[in-house]
């Protein structure tokens, strides 16, 4: 746990993690093909997939980006702040689709903090992965912004 923004820019090189195991099932990644209207089969079409190069439907990449502000939370409690904003994301790859049903557990390193237009700015390198997969399914260099 994290007090303040002095402690941020402290903790460049510090590892985050791991967080606890979230699932991601189908009825999730339906819900998140409607709302961003992306309904491509390997998503949503569990027959078609079955039959296609992943052997069943999976969760679309940018769902699983989606998943750092929950894994942030858990990873970096940082306390007596008045709000923490995501700024941006600065490098993001997928190297590894998410089957339905995967469980996906995330580490993070700190890579910078620095003070920028008021407050704490840091880039936190999210590693989302599946436990028993050879490569992650994604790698995020996420932007916070903390505001004392």
């Amino acid at each position: 746990m994290i007090h303040g923004v002095d402690e941020l820019l402290a903790l460049p090189g510090t590892r985050l993690g791991p967080s606890r195991a979230v699932r991601v099932d189908q009825d999730q990644i339906t819900a998140f093909a409607e709302a961003t209207e992306d309904r491509q089969w390997i998503h949503v079409d569990r027959e078609r997939a079955a039959a296609g190069p992943f052997g069943q439907t999976i969760a679309h990449g940018y769902l699983t980006l989606s998943l750092c502000s929950h894994f942030l939370e858990e990873l970096l409690d940082v306390r007596d702040v008045s709000m923490a904003v995501n700024y941006g994301t600065d490098r993001v790859r997928f190297p590894s689709p998410v089957p339905v049903d995967a469980e996906l557990v995330a580490a993070g390193e700190v890579i910078s903090a620095q003070e920028v237009d008021g407050a704490v700015q840091s880039k936190i390198r999210i590693t989302i992965a599946i436990p028993e997969a050879t490569k992650p399914a994604c790698v995020a260099d996420v932007l916070i912004r903390h505001y004392a």
